[in-house]
């Protein structure tokens, strides 16, 4: 074969540094996190809450990814207020990318939300919940007797009935849903 029918390929040289962009504040209570995720984005920050690659896991499995470029202010502001992460890892390769917490199924006329092991499940058109299943709190009887029936209108707020990481994953399928089929 001659050479130059060959394509041609450039190799990417290796610096040795690899460019981080995104971080991971690394908590030991989910209660935390959540606060601080209404903390971060009241502030204006664009952050997401997501759960940690395995090996950063501390008994908490929510972390919060920042952009790195705004680590120092971020820090520095949890602290003030008595918040301060754990640790701050930055992302850096395929192994450390943070996992998805929350991801959806859509079975036709029914669309199932799954935040972290919460999941619920709404009738598309009539926006309705029809089921509501997972979770270990002590609360997910409560609030799954209480949404259960209910439109994603009249659904009582889950912030404002249930306080553990089971209502606030709940909360987070509910609002994945609501961006998906409306109110």
């Amino acid at each position: 074969m001659l050479k130059w029918f060959k394509k041609k390929t450039r190799k990417k040289e290796n610096t040795g540094h690899e460019e981080v962009t995104r971080g991971l504040l690394i908590f030991a209570h989910p209660t935390t996190v959540i606060d601080v995720e209404a903390l971060l984005k009241d502030e204006g920050y664009t952050i997401r809450v997501v759960s940690p690659p395995p090996s950063y896991r501390t008994g908490c499995d929510l972390s919060v990814e920042i952009p790195m470029e705004a680590e120092a202010a971020i820090t520095e502001l949890l602290t003030n207020v008595g918040m301060p992460p754990m640790d701050v890892v930055p992302i850096t390769s395929e192994g450390m990318e943070p996992l998805h917490f929350v991801r959806a199924k859509d079975f036709g006329k029914y669309l199932m939300v799954r935040a972290a092991n919460m999941k619920m499940t709404v009738h598309k058109e009539t926006r309705k919940i029809v089921n509501i299943s997972g979770g270990g709190c002590p609360d997910v009887p409560y609030l799954a007797t209480s949404m259960l029936g209910q439109t994603l209108a009249t659904a009582p707020d889950l912030q404002e009935v249930g306080f553990s990481l089971c209502a606030y994953s709940l909360n987070t399928a509910r609002e994945e849903i609501v961006k998906s089929v409306g109110v």
